[in-house]
């Protein structure tokens, strides 16, 4: 359960961290910078991030149920 934890520690932190560079350059591209590829590059990132989070906790949601069928087979067993 431990490893768990820190797995989902690990994702929050590089997901919050990744999404808060993203919000930072789409705010630079649309309200500073005249370059539109820059917006871009921060709607790429921001969506980076979701994806990240997303992937971390699904692989733990994974983890989670592979574990309580290999339980379950082994109760049966």
């Amino acid at each position: 359960m431990e490893a768990k934890l820190q797995i989902l520690n690990a994702v929050k932190v590089v997901g919050i961290t990744v999404l808060t560079i993203g919000i930072s350059i789409f705010l630079y591209g649309f309200f500073v910078s005249d370059y539109s590829a820059i917006t871009g590059i921060g709607i790429g990132t921001v969506m980076g991030a979701i994806f990240i989070f997303l992937m971390g906790v699904f692989f733990v949601a994974t983890e989670e149920m592979h574990e309580k069928v290999n339980q379950n087979i082994r109760s049966i067993q």
